[in-house]
């Protein structure tokens, strides 16, 4: 393995890493049974041949050996076989594999224990238990699925917290998650439980009053995105499912009882295909993003460049049977060459879809935000905001704001397999926020179905060029305003989530790439007019250098009446005044914490992963190791 290949993979950006290195424990250690065990294979041997290289010396983000022992064995098992390393250990065996992950991390695949503290009551599949889930899940509270309703506003108007219960909000229970898991996915709150999943692909449902666990679930990769919960059926025989997808493109519906399966549906057979943006549930029907990590290995002149393709699946709630499958490149991949190894080239590909769909039932479509291109010339539907016809998938309009937009992991002068010309990587990693502005704010869109004219809508989405965007919904995406929040980039500048109440939308920064002081910040922007409401800078940082030390501000934001919430890759949680910016409450995650599972844990950066917020209860993850990410393995929830 080359160490300007190793440099390079890891120096792409936050998005494409987290993926790269989830795929499934189970399914690779049962892949690995019957092969002999690692007494066999001098596991330092193997280091020094395929890893040292990179990791004794490394540059960027490419973590230190002393900095894999934070890794889960899964999670470098899971890079080795199926993520950013899979190429370059491609010579190695399974049982090379698996000694080297157990090797590098200290730990062993066995250890990864189930939690312990279950419910004193747990429940089982009676109809009574079904009953008291069906009592909770109507009469409390809950933040559903990533974006709080269905057009992933992230607004959670009924929160069970008020503006003055803020600053005194405590710590009333950790929970740690074992075997070296590392805090990963969106947490949602349903029914009284939490559900979250881990990078190890171990999925929990865990009270939200006290943190002991119902159950536990074991998909087949790690669960970056955020659970959705709904019946199956109505009335008595209802069955409650909670829906998510892992980094096999595997869909899910377990039952949200007792924690059994109820269907599991691939929705894409590409090798690279992920499911890394949540799913949306509207009217029985399921529609799944799908993005992937094809453009990191793409540059190697060993691997046939390029066929994969974003889509959105839409599933039938009840069965998992697909409905329609729309690809967000509307042509198939052919081969268009050869490189000068022989290798096989293919066009077009790219366009994924990282971020959750959006739901707009008055004009019966949804909304998604794609990815880059992986060849050139750019597909036309890249870094776009496309709307999808929620019967039939038709594309209905698309608009590109980021026009030549190709871009592969580790490009350079005579690589062949690149594009001519290298895009910037401005993916849309936002959900687009479907939202009605407020009376007086502009003409009527259409009409209600009284007859009367329809409130003013807006498509607002944050890009990672750093601008924030509002769109124009009845005109095909017509940019109707544009607001720069950051400076942009690969690892930037408005990451994986904006949030907005009904005046503004709220736009967390994550300029990685600039001075650590400079890299965050948050921005309220008025939805009417794009104008700046006010902007609060990240807080000077308390450490100089180190993982974790940067202002950035990558994951998705929370926002309650009055109060906004924004998580840090230092680790700290804020809650900020929605009227002015001001810092009413903090926290720093990035410490050791008892936990009611007994699991040693610690926190550390605040990521990919936003808190969830109901019934009196804030939730988020702390420990994401990726690129200069701190690690961590531990789920808090937060009261007055």
């Amino acid at each position: 393995m080359k160490a300007r290949y190793c440099s390079s993979v890891h120096d792409a950006r936050g998005s494409l890493l987290l993926l790269a290195r989830l795929v499934t424990a189970l399914c690779l250690v049962s892949a690995g049974a019957g092969v002999a065990r690692a007494q066999t294979i001098d596991p330092e041997t193997l280091y020094k041949n395929s890893c040292a290289q990179c990791h004794d010396q490394p540059q960027g983000r490419t973590p230190s050996r002393t900095a894999l022992k934070d890794r889960s064995p899964e999670t470098i098992l899971l890079a080795l076989t199926n993520g950013s390393m899979a190429l370059a250990a491609q010579s190695l065996t399974a049982a090379e594999k698996r000694a080297l992950a157990e090797h590098l991390s200290g730990k062993t695949l066995e250890a990864s224990a189930s939690a312990a503290n279950t419910c004193a009551t747990n429940e089982d599949g009676s109809t009574a238990a079904a009953a008291r889930f069906a009592s909770n899940f109507t009469a409390r509270p809950a933040w559903n699925g990533f974006g709080v309703d269905t057009t992933n506003s992230r607004f959670q108007k009924n929160a069970g917290l008020t503006a003055a219960d803020v600053p005194n909000l405590k710590l009333k229970w950790a929970f740690g998650f074992p075997g070296g898991s590392q805090a990963y996915g969106n947490p949602a709150i349903v029914g009284g439980r939490v559900f979250v999943g881990s990078d190890s692909g171990m999925f929990y449902s865990i009270n939200a009053d006290s943190g002991c666990t119902h159950w536990s679930f074991q998909a087949d990769a790690g669960i970056r995105s955020a659970p959705t919960v709904a019946p199956i059926g109505s009335g008595a025989s209802a069955r409650y499912a909670v829906y998510f997808g892992d980094l096999k493109a595997n869909t899910y519906a377990i039952d949200a009882v007792t924690g059994q399966l109820i269907w599991k549906k691939p929705v894409d057979s590409h090798r690279f295909a992920r499911i890394t943006g949540s799913v949306s549930l509207y009217d029985g029907r399921l529609y799944v993003p799908v993005s992937s990590i094809e453009e990191a290995p793409g540059a190697q002149p060993n691997y046939e460049c390029c066929t994969f393709r974003g889509s959105v699946v839409a599933l039938d709630a009840g069965n998992g049977n697909q409905i329609w499958k729309t690809y967000t490149v509307p042509e198939a991949p052919v081969q268009v060459g050869k490189n000068s190894a022989g290798t096989s080239l293919w066009a077009p590909a790219g366009a994924a879809v990282w971020n959750s769909p959006t739901i707009d039932s008055r004009r019966g479509v949804l909304y998604i935000g794609t990815g880059n291109s992986y060849t050139g010339p750019a597909v036309k539907t890249s870094d776009s905001v496309m709307a999808m016809d929620l019967k039939t998938g038709k594309i209905v309009w698309s608009n590109q704001v980021t026009p030549a937009d190709a871009f592969l992991v580790g490009c350079r002068p005579g690589v062949e397999n690149c594009p001519k010309e290298l895009g910037p990587d401005f993916d849309f990693g936002n959900a687009p926020m479907l939202r009605t502005l407020p009376a007086g704010t502009g003409a009527a869109s259409g009409s209600s179905r009284s007859g009367a004219p329809a409130a003013r809508q807006i498509i607002v989405i944050g890009q990672k060029s750093g601008v924030l965007w509002g769109l124009d919904p009845d005109h095909e995406g017509k940019v109707l305003w544009q607001y720069r929040a950051g400076k942009g980039g690969m690892l930037g500048g408005i990451e994986w989530g904006s949030a907005a109440d009904d005046t503004n939308a709220y736009v967390p920064v994550s300029d990685v790439l600039a001075a650590p002081n400079d890299a965050g910040g948050i921005h309220a922007v008025n939805l009417a007019t794009g104008e700046r409401a006010w902007y609060t800078p990240a807080p000077k940082l308390d450490c100089t250098q180190g993982r974790g030390c940067t202002g950035a501000q990558s994951a998705p934001a929370s926002v309650i009446p009055g109060v906004v919430f924004s998580g840090s890759v230092d680790g700290h949680l804020r809650a900020y005044s929605t009227g002015d910016g001001k810092i009413l409450w903090e926290f720093n995650t990035a410490r050791e914490f008892e936990t009611v599972n007994h699991v040693p844990a610690k926190g550390g950066s605040i990521d990919a992963a936003g808190p969830a917020i109901a019934d009196g209860l804030l939730v988020t993850n702390s420990g994401y190791s990726l690129w200069k990410g701190m690690p961590g393995n531990v789920l808090l929830a937060f009261s007055k």
